[in-house]
């Protein structure tokens, strides 16, 4: 079983920045992506930004240029910078992890990340 846990959500201004953190309880040699996703309220869960094991990432239209996602693997962390946040980033933001073959899903608790405008 792998657990992951966030930190990092708050209350913040728009146009201000927060960082989320995933601490990861099994190392990233077993990882394969790690993903951060966010559902607001009424409204599906999207991805949000993704790095795989060889260090690729990939970003959702919405954020690409404001977010940055990163690992640092001697951690097993994963963090989300989240920059120039607007209100319509606020959401509940999951940590998501895709763990060996055949795949493994993994989620987080969750962290609320709330952007006033």
């Amino acid at each position: 079983q792998v657990q992951l846990v966030e930190s990092g959500g708050g209350l913040v201004q728009a146009g201000g920045s927060l960082r989320l953190s995933c601490a990861a309880s099994i190392s990233f040699v077993s990882i394969n992506a790690m993903d951060w996703y966010r559902q607001a309220p009424g409204k599906q869960r999207e991805l949000v930004a993704q790095i795989t094991s060889g260090g690729s990432t990939n970003y959702a239209d919405s954020v690409k240029g404001r977010f940055t996602i990163s690992r640092d693997n001697a951690k097993n962390m994963v963090y989300l910078q989240m920059n120039s946040l607007k209100p319509e980033d606020t959401a509940v933001y999951y940590c998501h992890a895709v763990v060996g073959i055949p795949y493994r899903l993994y989620w987080g608790q969750g962290t609320q990340v709330t952007v006033s405008s």
